[in-house]
């Protein structure tokens, strides 16, 4: 019986102690001021041309000046060559996934493009040049507000058939992507 009496004590001191060093209030809400980000990228196309883009980051202009420094990495996942011409409503490539970030205001997003860009018309690769005359890095305005205890899904639809041109006078392919932006804001 007096086993009893000393393991009903352990129990309740124990009990007590849990509860006065759970976490705080201010400490579980610590969270509340992040927003989560999930970006995914789909193609229109009415070419039968396969393109090929090397993708090497998505970032977020979260203030007004267009600085490098202004850009905010959302830490890509699925980085590197694709073919974006096999992307459609159906098959959309997960660039990011539920990245979280402070809650702010976003003015525009964009596809960070690596050098590795080509296009292959009849089994013959054709480089797309970004660099000179075409655009490494496409964005698109947001300009929204993205919102603490949010999820934003973002797809990013490519119009491959306006974004890639020849260029006579270079003899070269160019690519200067037309990006459409589609948010969708979930609350949780």
């Amino acid at each position: 019986m007096k086993h009893l009496q000393a393991i009903k004590f352990l129990a309740f001191t124990f009990i007590i102690l849990i509860s006065a060093t759970s976490c705080s209030k201010d400490e579980m809400d610590n969270t509340d001021q992040l927003a989560a980000v999930s970006v995914r990228l789909k193609s229109t196309t009415q070419d039968l041309n396969k393109v090929y883009l090397d993708i090497a980051d998505v970032q977020i202009r979260v203030t007004e000046e267009k600085s490098v420094s202004n850009w905010v990495s959302l830490n890509a996942i699925n980085t590197g060559t694709h073919n974006v011409s096999a992307l459609n409503a159906d098959n959309q490539l997960q660039l990011v996934s539920y990245f979280e970030i402070k809650s702010a205001y976003v003015y525009e997003i964009r596809i960070v493009l690596g050098d590795n860009n080509f296009m292959d018309i009849d089994q013959t690769l054709f480089s797309l040049d970004v660099a000179d005359k075409g655009n490494a890095t496409p964005s698109n305005l947001v300009n929204t507000e993205f919102e603490s205890n949010h999820i934003y899904d973002i797809v990013i639809d490519l119009n491959l058939d306006e974004s890639i041109s020849f260029n006579a006078s270079d003899n070269m392919m160019v690519l200067n992507p037309k990006l459409y932006t589609e948010i969708r804001d979930i609350q949780y």
